[in-house]
């Protein structure tokens, strides 16, 4: 832990990031609902929620992998100086964080 002390971490990731991945899955969602309509009769009803589900299934892996992939392309760490361990870094203050304590 001692060794992770001396590096900086800082997360780059913002909403638009990712935001055409949001987008691409909501369509995914609609298409998916859409088929589900197309596929609903009185015989068929089965085979509609079936189809949701086989799209909601097979997507999540590959939503889940852009996130991730996303977020960890935005990680940065970047060795620090140790007078820049306790005082600033690339001119942010460096602010000495406590634990959260319950209050009664």
């Amino acid at each position: 832990m001692d060794k992770l002390s001396k590096y900086r971490f800082v997360c780059t990731l913002s909403f638009g990031d990712i935001y055409g991945q949001v987008i691409v899955w909501l369509i995914v969602i609609f298409i998916s609902l859409a088929s589900a309509l197309a596929l609903w009769s009185a015989d068929r009803q089965i085979y509609a929620l079936a189809t949701v589900g086989l799209i909601l299934v097979l997507s999540l892996p590959f939503l889940l992998f852009a996130f991730v992939t996303t977020l960890v392309n935005h990680i940065e760490m970047a060795p620090m100086d140790e007078s820049e361990t306790t005082e600033t870094v690339q001119g942010n203050v460096v602010v000495q964080q406590n634990p959260a304590q319950a209050t009664s």
